[in-house]
């Protein structure tokens, strides 16, 4: 057994996954990976900051503004599954810093819309360094049907955990 493999079985790789899969049980194991990429994502997210001047969250919000102009705060929100006083706080940030411009709406002065501004576009625009860009390259080498089986448990989960808050 060469160094890398050692160090790998140590570490709980390939030949001590389903091991500790057996030792922990199938909820167990798999909270333990949500832990993991929840991890990762806020790693990813504190370094887009300090990079990009962005998090995450911030990141995602302006790529959806930008794909849907003058979208309303309620309906981003929904988008990435947030409660409306945390997208708030979200906002006020972006639109401090000049990423996004907010608008009363004509017809409904209660409802906010938002748009890119140039320097929101650029981020809208930045791939390298994202949490989307590590995504991305973890899904293309998945086979499509590996990633729907996996949409299909974390959307199951996502409302499993939103019932059980209710």
């Amino acid at each position: 057994m060469s160094a890398g493999e050692k160090g790998t079985r140590q570490r709980g790789g390939p030949a001590g996954a389903s091991r500790e899969q057996s030792a922990l049980g199938v909820a167990l194991d798999f909270l333990r990976l949500l832990w993991a990429v929840d991890h990762g994502l806020q790693r990813r997210s504190k370094r887009m900051e300090v990079e990009l001047g962005v998090t995450g969250m911030q990141r995602i919000v302006i790529r959806l503004i930008g794909r849907y102009p003058e979208i309303a705060a309620g309906r981003l929100a929904e988008l990435v599954h947030v409660h409306p006083s945390t997208l708030t706080g979200v906002l006020r940030r972006l639109v401090d810093r000049g990423f996004v411009q907010r608008d009363r709406d004509a017809e409904d002065a209660r409802r906010s819309k938002f748009l890119l501004l140039p320097p929101g576009e650029t981020i809208d625009a930045t791939q390298a360094g994202t949490v989307e860009a590590a995504v991305r390259r973890a899904l293309a080498r998945m086979p499509p049907e590996t990633i729907d089986a996996a949409r299909t448990v974390l959307a199951a989960l996502a409302e499993e955990l939103g019932r059980s808050d209710r």
